[in-house]
């Protein structure tokens, strides 16, 4: 896995995975058996969710995946069009920049928990990061768009809820090229049913691109070994002209 190390591009996280990522990921090498226990608690009594976490596909290639099996995503006429003519090449995350919410990057990420707030931390694409408030504020009044929002968790039981707005439109939801407005709203609620396994469902909310909310699940194992590896990309994307057409694995390139 030191290959990964030398990954000096977004587009070569389309190489790889077509080669020795996408064959690990789709089964030919044997995945990462969760470990088995039950799920660690914090010293106020809430879930630990802090550990390095393996990525869920769906969140990476094409979010329609994601779905409850049986549904499609609600998109309004404009952004399937949009959908079928983006192509891999100008895929943001392709050059360089962030994932945005819900997508993930084909590599790990950590959970870190403090004292009023947590961190999301991403091995892949920049190195970058989300941070949810956990202090009890409330929403700004005045956001300026970001690429990851403004992210505001609470508890509900033994669920975390993070509610985020104050997107920019820029990030595509995953390779298919889905798209997203400034209005987007994301709620994502986390468990960890015991300790090798993380569950999550993110609700998509965004009136200007799709036609009604819609739900994605997702799931992750826990990493056996606890370490993040240095990723650096810095929109310095020197492969992009190699990438071609739409990834095969989504569904808008075989329409």
């Amino acid at each position: 896995m030191a290959y990964r190390r030398f990954l000096v591009s977004g587009a070569a996280v389309t190489i790889f995975l077509i080669g020795s990522a996408a064959g690990q990921e789709e089964g030919a090498a044997r995945p990462t058996a969760a470990p088995k226990g039950p799920a660690p608690r914090l010293a106020d009594g809430k879930p630990d969710f802090s550990g390095v976490w393996g990525v869920d596909r769906n969140f990476i290639y094409d979010i329609a995946d994601a779905l409850t099996p049986g549904e499609n995503l609600p998109l309004q006429p404009w952004a399937s069009k949009l959908t079928k003519e983006r192509m891999s090449k100008d895929d943001p995350e392709a050059n360089c920049l962030p994932t945005g919410v819900p997508r993930l990057a084909p590599y790990p990420w950590r959970i870190v928990q403090a004292p009023g707030i947590t961190f999301f931390l991403f091995e892949g694409n920049i190195h970058s990061y989300r941070q949810i408030f956990m202090d009890g504020r409330n929403h700004s009044k005045d956001l300026n768009p970001t690429w990851y929002g403004e992210s505001i968790g609470k508890w509900e039981g033994n669920t975390l809820v993070i509610d985020t707005i104050g997107f920019n439109d820029r990030f595509w939801f995953d390779f298919a090229g889905h798209p997203h407005t400034e209005r987007l709203h994301t709620i994502e609620r986390y468990r960890r049913p015991d300790l090798g396994h993380l569950e999550w469902d993110t609700t998509i909310d965004d009136p200007g691109a799709y036609t009604k909310s819609f739900t994605l699940h997702g799931h992750a194992i826990l990493q056996p070994k606890g370490d993040l590896m240095e990723y650096i990309c810095q929109e310095n994307n020197r492969d992009v002209q190699h990438i071609l057409g739409k990834d095969p694995r989504n569904r808008e390139s075989k329409q």
